[in-house]
C-alpha cells in the first residue's frame, strides 16, 4: 500500500485561518494525503471564530497569545512550541500562509528540519519593507526558504520571478480568499448582522453604511488619530446620510485612541471584532469601506464594493487596477476628501463599482492540493 503523503497545514491568525480553511477542507478529502492542522492561537479569539465557522478542528493547538506581547517574544515562542510537533509529526510538506508571524517562524523551521515547504499566497510584495510592517519582511523570508510558490495573481508571479525564484517552482492559483467568501455569500445573513443594519436604520431608505477597519502597524501612534479625526468629520459633514461601523481591533494600541476620540460620537459606531460571517454580510451591505486591511481589500474587491485603502502603498495592486481600490494614505484632509467625493458624486462612485474580480475564480484550494500532490524537482537537484 502506496504511503500517503503527510501535509500539515500551520496558521494562527483569522484572516489565515479564513484563507486557509477551503484549503483545509480540500486536503480533507484527497485520499492521497495525510493532513493534519496545527494553530500557534497567535489571535485567540478571532481565530476561534473563524474555526467554528469552518468547522475546522485542529489536531495541535499551541495557544500563544499573549497580553500585548513583541513581535520577539511571539516569534521566540512559536520557534520553541512548533519544533517539537514537527519532529514528531514529520511531515512531507509544510503549508503556511500569508505574511505573519506564524508563517515567517513556521517556514524557517521548516526549512532547518528539510520539510518541504508550500507558501500559500506568495509574492505579494508592497516594495517597502516597513508597510507594511512586519508583514513585508516576513513574507520575503517565507519566499526564500518555499519550495513550492502558491501565487495567487500573474502580478505575484511576476515579482517572484524578479527576485530569482525559479519558474517551476511557481504554479499561479488564485487566491483562496475568494473560495472562503464565495462559500459565504452563500449562507444566510446572520441574526447578529440583521440587529446591526436595524439599530442603526441602515438600507432601503434609511441611512448608507460606511465600514472601517484600521488597525495595522505601521499606523498606530499619529496615523491612527488622524483617521479618527478623518471619520470624526465625515460624521458630521453627513450626519444625516450615512452611519459608520467600526469594529474595533482588540490591540491596545487600537483601542486606546480610537474609543478616546469616537467614542460617543453620533452615527459612529465603536463594536467589537464580529464574526467573518457578519463581517462579510455587513461588506455586502456597505456603500464605502475604509480599511488598512489586506483580506479586507480582496473581499471588497470580490463584491465590487468601492473601497479607500488607509496605506501610502498595498501588496495588492490588482485591485486598484480593477478600479474598486484607491490609495489615500492617513492623512485626514485626503481620506474627507476622497469620500466625501465617493458620497456626492454617483458618477464617480459607479466609476469604482466593479465586479470583475482579479484575485480567483474560487478554485484556489484544489489547485493548491494539485500543486503539492504533482510537485516534481527537475533531475540533477
Amino acid at each position: 500500500m502506496t504511503r500517503k503523503l503527510r501535509v500539515v497545514s500551520i496558521f494562527g491568525t483569522r484572516p489565515e485561518a479564513v484563507k486557509m480553511a477551503p484549503v483545509v477542507q480540500a486536503l480533507a478529502r484527497t485520499p492521497e494525503i495525510d493532513s493534519r492542522v496545527i494553530v500557534t492561537a497567535q489571535h485567540r479569539q478571532m481565530l476561534d471564530q473563524v474555526l467554528d465557522l469552518f468547522g475546522i478542528r485542529p489536531d495541535y493547538d499551541l495557544n500563544l497569545m499573549q497580553p500585548n506581547q513583541t513581535l520577539a517574544q511571539l516569534t521566540a515562542a512559536i520557534f520553541t512550541h512548533l519544533d517539537p510537533v514537527l519532529r514528531h509529526l514529520q511531515p512531507d510538506w509544510m503549508l503556511v500562509q500569508g505574511d505573519t508571524t506564524t508563517v515567517m517562524a513556521a517556514a524557517l523551521l521548516g526549512y532547518y528540519q528539510r520539510i518541504k515547504v508550500g507558501h500559500v499566497e506568495a509574492g505579494l510584495r508592497s516594495g517597502d519593507r516597513w508597510q507594511p510592517f512586519p508583514e513585508e519582511v516576513n513574507r520575503r523570508v517565507a519566499s526564500v526558504v518555499a519550495d513550492l510558490h502558491l501565487a495567487p495573481t500573474r502580478h505575484s508571479r511576476q515579482n517572484l520571478l524578479r527576485e530569482g525564484v525559479e519558474e517551476w517552482r511557481i504554479v499561479v492559483t488564485g487566491n483562496p480568499v475568494i473560495d472562503a467568501l464565495n462559500e459565504i455569500v452563500r449562507r444566510p445573513m446572520p441574526a447578529e448582522a440583521g440587529q446591526i443594519l436595524d439599530r442603526y436604520q441602515i438600507g432601503r431608505q434609511g441611512r448608507q453604511l460606511v465600514l472601517v477597519t484600521a488597525h495595522r502597524r505601521e499606523n498606530f501612534g499619529e496615523p491612527l488619530e488622524a483617521i479618527c479625526c478623518a471619520l470624526k468629520q465625515l460624521s458630521e459633514r453627513y450626519k444625516d446620510k450615512i452611519q459608520i461601523i467600526y469594529p474595533v481591533h482588540l490591540n491596545p494600541n487600537v483601542q486606546e485612541p480610537v474609543y478616546r476620540l469616537l467614542d460617543g460620537v453620533a452615527n459612529i459606531a465603536l463594536l467589537p471584532p464580529l464574526e467573518y460571517l457578519t463581517m462579510v454580510h455587513l461588506l455586502q451591505a456597505a456603500r464605502l469601506v475604509l480599511t488598512d486591511s489586506g483580506g479586507i481589500q480582496e473581499e471588497a474587491t470580490g463584491l465590487g464594493k468601492p473601497t479607500l485603502v488607509l496605506r501610502n502603498t498595498t501588496e495588492r495592486p490588482e485591485g486598484v487596477e480593477a478600479g474598486v481600490l484607491k490609495l489615500v494614505g492617513w492623512q485626514t484632509e485626503r481620506i474627507v476628501a476622497e469620500a466625501s467625493r465617493l458620497l456626492e458624486d454617483e458618477n464617480a462612485y459607479q466609476a469604482m463599482v466593479k465586479a470583475e474580480n482579479p484575485f480567483g475564480d474560487g478554485r484556489a484550494a484544489e489547485r493548491i492540493v494539485d500543486a503539492v500532490l504533482n510537485f516534481l524537482e527537475p533531475r540533477g537537484r
